[in-house]
């Protein structure tokens, strides 16, 4: 696969999401299902693993430090704390010493002695962002993590962490659907080096093709509450599925590549982690490493999906206090 930088490490272009292997999405694959898909994907040259203690509750970094501990040397492992599972539900905590028992229990699940990226998974507002990087900053003098990541952060939140410790990563949602990081934290991120870690760059399944119908999910799918699948909203979001499958079509893509192709395309800072439980879904994903779009396609992608043709926001309003991610309409702060 091709390669691209993410802080020290040289990684596959596209990396793996593991989450829906244990959490989110409804009733998760069974585990040996999910190390078939964590093995196929090694053997497809994906080097970029991404966990956390949320998923699951620990569950998704125990399937994954179990299955990929064999081949620990060949791969790029990350996790994330600073938002667990606490009494079954889910808590933000970004005090200094829950963030190093984090870090404990994470190596002893991965199986590991050292994280390679460890995220701040979300901000805790009740504490400094600076306090919060700067337990990290003690890990990795620890030598317990080797690089410092954050997750949904503003480019304001980026600049500040980047006075304690050096950030290597940023992991928001990016995608055609959600533009988000174009705001500013995508040219924050060029500017300071970063790379920008793409989680649900098929928007959730919908932009590969696989929702057509989302009162079928399952009771506990977290998007049964984001407001873009809810009926309101949906329909009108299947007309831009119905465009882009057109496109398809004529340029011989299927979606998912299209999608991927298209995220890929704009930045080399850019590197999409992709979930799949499917081995079929996960060729198709990695696939997208050979796919070049040429500027009339990217052209015409960016006119039928994008935040002013997209209906309904990505988050319900509890949700969207719990993070600090750049929103379209509110001005920008300088950083």
């Amino acid at each position: 696969m091709k390669q691209r930088q993410l802080g020290p490490f040289t990684v596959s272009a596209i990396g793996l999401g593991c989450m829906n292997l244990s959490h989110a999405y409804g009733v998760p694959p069974s585990a040996e299902q999910g190390g078939q898909v964590l093995l196929a994907a090694l053997d497809a040259g994906v080097t970029l693993f991404d966990t956390a203690a949320l998923y699951g509750f620990g569950a998704n970094e125990e399937l994954v430090g179990r299955v990929l501990k064999p081949h620990r040397q060949q791969i790029v492992l990350t996790s994330k704390c600073g938002m667990t599972g606490v009494e079954g539900k889910r808590v933000i905590d970004g005090r200094p010493d829950t963030l190093r028992q984090t870090c404990e229990d994470s190596l002893r699940r991965l199986q590991t002695d050292v994280i390679d990226l460890y995220y701040l998974h979300r901000w805790d507002r009740q504490v400094p962002i600076e306090d919060s990087v700067g337990a990290l900053a003690d890990l990795v003098a620890a030598g317990k993590i080797r690089s410092i990541g954050l997750s949904e952060v503003s480019a304001a939140t980026l600049a500040r962490a980047q006075a304690v410790h050096p950030i290597a990563a940023v992991q928001s949602e990016y995608s055609l659907w959600t533009r988000n990081p174009e705001i500013a934290l995508l040219d924050a991120c060029r500017a300071q080096n970063v790379a920008l870690v793409a989680f649900s760059p098929l928007g959730r399944g919908f932009l590969a093709g696989g929702v057509r119908d989302p009162s079928g999910f399952a009771a506990n799918d977290i998007r049964r509450a984001m407001p873009r699948f809810q009926a309101e909203h949906f329909s009108r979001n299947l007309r831009l599925l119905d465009a882009l499958q057109g496109l398809a079509t004529e340029t011989g893509f299927t979606l998912a590549q299209l999608a991927m192709g298209w995220l890929l395309a704009q930045s080399e800072q850019v590197i999409p982690i992709p979930g799949t439980s499917n081995l079929r879904h996960l060729q198709e994903n990695l696939s997208a490493d050979t796919v070049t779009l040429d500027m009339e396609v990217l052209t015409r992608l960016d006119a039928i999906v994008n935040e002013n043709t997209v209906s309904g926001a990505r988050y319900n309003a509890a949700t969207q206090q719990e993070i600090d991610t750049e929103e379209f309409g509110v001005s920008v702060q300088p950083a």
